[in-house]
């Protein structure tokens, strides 16, 4: 039994919810000594609700004995979240900004900030595992026992050199239930929160507006066209539109259209059929490895191209240094630029990187 000053140290993201209140239970209950951090990240933060979030944080920690840090991060989440997600859809691509805060803020940043605390271990109440892989020679994020609520996904791109660093106390936890209950029973005021579903700096679920009010982009009409050219109706802003959607288009047309691509410089709307929407390959950039240090001949994986798609069986093989091909064994509905494709065996995730 390690004595009361020999306990290591652990930097929790607190984020007012919930999970990372419960994290923090859990983290005191395994004899780790817990210190809290809330990150600062965007401006305007009494509209958009994020001091009562640094509130909720702080009353959870003073409840559980635990120090409390906030740490300014606006600026790098300005730069690298919401500079990028803007950035994407100018592109026509489809961000998901979750990703870029992982790598840079909550795994980047945060860490920095333990070191500098002289603390050992970082954690966030994360839906994933990590643990030291015997077959592999090294630690590995792996899916949450609550494979319903699994966030592997969006962790593909933390630094590799931090997976041993990484602690995520709700991975055998198997039900959000069983979390609220932990709260419940310490008597914490944030049992009965609900769950955030929106991105954070868009409370409101509005990206549109969003991007209409803080960039130059404005609804701007273009052509619907199929994929021969032909004009079939008008749209309202390329940055509107994301592949495989179906909704919204405005064509009465003999079978359903779905979004297919687009012409950006004619500010052109590709649509097409159901069957147009499938691809079996496609191509991937700014590639992270967790399992492996580099990818030295095609390797057999499944493949997430959404957060919430399933798993398909595919081949990768690098194409060049920063380049993958993917190859599927079956074709795929709705690959969309921008997104990540994560690659898995079994339940361990290899990396993954962004589809072009």
């Amino acid at each position: 039994m390690e004595e009361e000053g020999d306990k290591k140290k652990v930097l929790l993201g607190m984020s007012g919810g919930v999970d990372s209140a419960v994290s923090a239970i859990l983290l005191q209950e395994q004899g780790y000594e817990v210190y809290g951090i809330t990150l600062r990240l965007w401006e305007n933060s009494q509209e958009n609700g994020e001091t009562d979030i640094v509130q909720e944080a702080k009353k959870v920690c003073d409840k559980l004995g635990i120090e409390h840090y906030v740490l300014d991060g606006k600026e790098l989440f300005q730069k690298h979240v919401i500079q990028d997600f803007i950035c994407q859809y100018k592109n026509c691509r489809t961000p998901n900004p979750c990703i870029e805060c992982n790598k840079y803020l909550k795994f980047g940043y945060m860490y920095e900030k333990a070191k500098e605390l002289g603390i050992d271990y970082i954690a966030t109440g994360h839906y994933a595992k990590t643990e030291y892989s015997e077959k592999y020679g090294r630690d590995v994020i792996k899916k949450a026992d609550n494979i319903a609520k699994d966030q592997s996904y969006v962790l593909y791109n933390i630094p590799k050199d931090l997976v041993s660093k990484v602690i995520f106390p709700l991975a055998n936890m198997k039900s959000k239930e069983e979390i609220r209950q932990i709260a419940r029973e310490h008597g914490l005021e944030v049992a009965g929160k609900p769950d955030s579903e929106d991105i954070c700096f868009i409370p409101d679920g509005d990206y549109k507006k969003f991007l209409e009010e803080n960039s130059d982009l404005k609804a701007k009409e273009g052509n619907i066209v199929n994929q021969k050219g032909e004009i079939l109706g008008k749209h309202q802003g390329l940055y509107r539109y994301t592949i495989g959607q179906r909704k919204g288009l405005g064509i009465a047309y003999l079978e359903p259209l779905f979004v297919i691509g687009f012409q950006p410089e004619k500010n052109e709307l590709i649509v097409g059929t159901e069957k147009e929407i499938y691809q079996k390959e496609m191509l991937v950039n700014q590639v992270n490895f967790l399992l492996i240090d580099k990818l030295e001949e095609p390797m057999e994986v499944m493949v997430k191209t959404r957060y919430s798609s399933k798993e398909y069986l595919a081949t990768i093989e690098m194409l060049k240094e920063d380049t993958i091909k993917v190859i599927f064994d079956e074709e795929v509905a709705r690959i969309t630029s921008g997104q990540s494709a994560v690659f898995y065996i079994d339940d361990i995730v290899v990396g993954g990187g962004k589809i072009i």
